[in-house]
């Protein structure tokens, strides 16, 4: 009875509040509609009253739970169900669960951010082949009209890169979190770049270092499974494409330092990464980065990009290009995640049923978060601080000169 009443008066509360075209189905037959709809868009199926706690107290993380560990099952076009997800999660939030949200620090050991890294990258190779592009490019695409493929628009994010960075033919390029090696082979073949290339991942690593090999650019390309803490030597050029977002909030400065003193006195670098657009927790909103730090991006940390530029500034770089590419990863997300439901019957015999729906939900609701400003991704070119003005272009017309 103590449920019954609780779940009653919720359901009130979100039909007055947010009026939502979705219906809640329990697992004894009864049926409530959130709104005056004909015909709901999405209908939860509560399986047993243990899933009553996550639903009344329904932030993204209670539901992504909930709908994680088979507590609820949900029908519906998937980005219905995500759009349902953000208004109950709005329909509930109060102010004080708003000022209960603090800003979350993890340690980033060595040790801890490897395994961290081998939990979301190792899932395996196949997997991510199943709705990334043919070069398996796991980061945001560049769009130059809009109407490019996936495969194209990764491209052109690459060889956008490569452009901002000035790269010309002989150059070392280091390249931080270099995935399954996509960006120094193209660094390599098209721009004529020695390139070393850096990853924690041992899938990323194996399949990156097959790559370079079948490719005949072994004698361009070195792939390693280091941390970028322990790197050596001078580069020319540094990039580092989706992977700041697991150095941590506290250890931006000494990230940047890093990358200051691997860097030449004349080089170019450019960090590529996810931001919040919250500045003063630094969290995603309604509780969407506690699901994302528990089941896939463990210690995960997004800074402001006022933070990022403040660090980057601490580090002895300075940033003289910065660029948003936040319609652009909305339109990468919703692609993946269109792939993605065209191969879940596959993507199934990859994984378990708790890793299947983590994703599903994981790159739909990702693409949500971009699409409403929720989080958002900048491009920041850099170089040592303190260097000549003469020596900075005049405009930004080298980055557009060609069509890419």
């Amino acid at each position: 009875m103590f449920w019954e009443k609780k779940l009653a008066q919720w359901v009130e509360d979100v039909k007055t509040k947010a009026n939502l075209p979705a219906r809640l189905v329990l697992w004894d037959g009864q049926q409530h509609d959130f709104g005056q709809f004909a015909a709901p868009q999405v209908t939860l199926h509560v399986k047993s009253a243990t899933a009553l706690p996550y639903l009344l107290e329904p932030s993204l993380d209670n539901l992504g739970e909930a709908y994680v560990k088979g507590k609820i099952d949900i029908e519906g076009k998937l980005s219905d169900i995500i759009n349902i997800g953000y208004q109950l999660a709005r329909s509930t939030v109060t102010s004080a669960s708003k000022l209960a949200r603090v800003r979350r620090y993890f340690n980033h050991s060595k040790s801890s951010d490897k395994k961290a890294i081998q939990y979301h990258y190792d899932v395996s190779n196949e997997f991510y082949k199943l709705w990334l592009d043919e070069n398996m490019v796991y980061s945001c695409a560049y769009f130059e009209t809009g109407t490019e493929d996936l495969a194209t628009a990764q491209l052109k994010k690459i060889d956008h890169i490569l452009t901002k960075i000035q790269l010309q033919p002989g150059q070392r390029l280091l390249d931080i979190g270099c995935g399954w090696g996509a960006l120094v082979l193209r660094a390599a073949r098209k721009f004529g770049a020695q390139c070393v290339g850096v990853t924690l991942s041992q899938n990323q690593f194996d399949l990156a270092t097959a790559r370079v090999k079948a490719a005949g650019l072994a004698d361009r390309i070195e792939i390693r499974l280091q941390d970028y803490r322990d790197v050596q030597g001078q580069f020319d050029r540094i990039t580092s494409v989706g992977m700041f977002e697991h150095v941590g909030r506290k250890n931006l400065a000494g990230y940047f330092q890093k990358m200051h003193d691997l860097l030449a006195d004349d080089g170019i670098a450019m960090n590529h990464g996810i931001t919040s657009s919250d500045a003063d927790s630094g969290e995603t909103a309604l509780g969407g980065g506690e699901f994302i730090d528990r089941y896939v991006f463990p210690d995960g940390e997004l800074p402001h990009i006022s933070l990022a530029l403040e660090s980057m500034q601490r580090g002895g770089l300075e940033p003289v290009d910065v660029e948003s590419l936040r319609r652009h990863y909305a339109h990468t997300l919703d692609i993946w995640a269109e792939n993605f439901e065209a191969h879940a019957d596959a993507a199934r015999k990859l994984v378990d049923d708790e890793k299947f729906r983590i994703w599903r939900v994981y790159l739909a609701g990702c693409a949500y978060a971009f699409e409403n400003d929720d989080v958002s991704i900048f491009q920041v070119v850099c170089r040592k601080a303190g260097r000549s003005a003469k020596t900075l272009p005049w405009s930004r017309r080298y980055m557009y000169e060609k069509p890419l």
